[in-house]
């Protein structure tokens, strides 16, 4: 009930489609276990019984348990958003899974208002970069860490001030820290932090593994938490995907935020587009294209 088959234009390369590559984050039951693919744009060419908010010919993003990298794909209703005018299968493909999984982080989980301090570390990737867009947006003041000297002026034209992953501390404190390196920043990220401050982890490529003195986090009055979206129940991911919709699509219709695309690279060349991946470096998104118009 409620599926949408969709004629997939462009799908997102993430870091959890390489683990599942190596075999260490097994696709979910509701997923195909050998069709890799997080996020997508597309069209939908068909709906099945029940469905009420889209129609044959919509265009639409979403994030999906798996199977997005690919020419169809079957997409909840609820989970689904509707694509604004204007933007371009490449950026719509890579939009999902950056942006619903920062502003989930930045607003459901740690609840960033109005003139607090981020700290975005690791901002260079997708999602680090649609957190640094979502928090200048807010009206938060955010400190971009970036590891690559190249990268630094075009985090900062997103509003940040930006610095190398090496002088930052003395920068603090910071009400909210949206942590994607991962185990290596704990100590620093619970030092710098400010009274009533939360941490929240949801990349651990540098490290998963951490020793921290708790009694820093009772005296700040702090809170570390973590989230991942593949796993959540169809309630989760469709909470999370109306959230998105009501308060990041008009940013995204305005030109406010935008979808940073490092390459698209044809399906067929889905290898290619992998060695890029890894290779790092990057600032935005990896994105596949296929079908008319892509």
């Amino acid at each position: 009930m409620g599926q949408l088959l969709v004629s997939v234009r462009a799908a997102g390369l993430n870091a959890a489609d390489v683990l599942q590559l190596a075999g260490h984050y097994p696709a979910p039951p509701d997923a195909p276990p050998d069709i890799l693919g997080l996020e997508l744009a597309g069209e939908v060419v068909a709906v099945g019984p029940g469905v009420t908010r889209f129609a044959t010919g919509d265009r639409v993003m979403a994030v999906v348990s798996g199977g997005a990298q690919a020419e169809l794909a079957l997409v909840h209703e609820r989970t689904a958003m509707p694509l604004p005018e204007g933007i371009r299968w490449e950026e719509a493909g890579g939009f999902p899974e950056a942006f619903t999984t920062a502003h989930d982080a930045l607003f459901t989980q740690a609840g960033l208002a109005l003139g607090e301090r981020l700290v975005v570390h690791g901002a260079a990737g997708g999602v680090g970069l649609a957190g640094v867009q979502l928090g200048v947006s807010s009206g938060a003041s955010v400190l971009a860490t970036v590891r690559r000297d190249e990268h630094v002026p075009r985090v900062a034209a997103l509003g940040a001030e930006v610095c190398s992953p090496d002088d930052w501390v003395e920068r603090g404190p910071f009400d909210v820290v949206l942590e994607l390196v991962g185990a290596p920043n704990l100590a620093d990220d619970l030092e710098t932090l400010a009274t009533g401050g939360r941490i929240v982890v949801i990349g651990v490529g540098a490290g998963a593994r951490a020793e921290i003195d708790l009694r820093q986090l009772m005296g700040k009055r702090g809170r570390l938490m973590a989230s991942t979206l593949r796993a959540r129940p169809l309630e989760g991911k469709a909470a999370a995907a109306r959230a998105v919709e009501a308060h990041v699509l008009p940013l995204l219709r305005r030109g406010t935020v935008k979808v940073p695309v490092h390459a698209a690279y044809p399906l067929a060349e889905a290898q290619s587009a992998y060695e890029d991946f890894r290779a790092g470096g990057k600032l935005g998104k990896i994105v596949l294209t296929a079908g008319a118009g892509s």
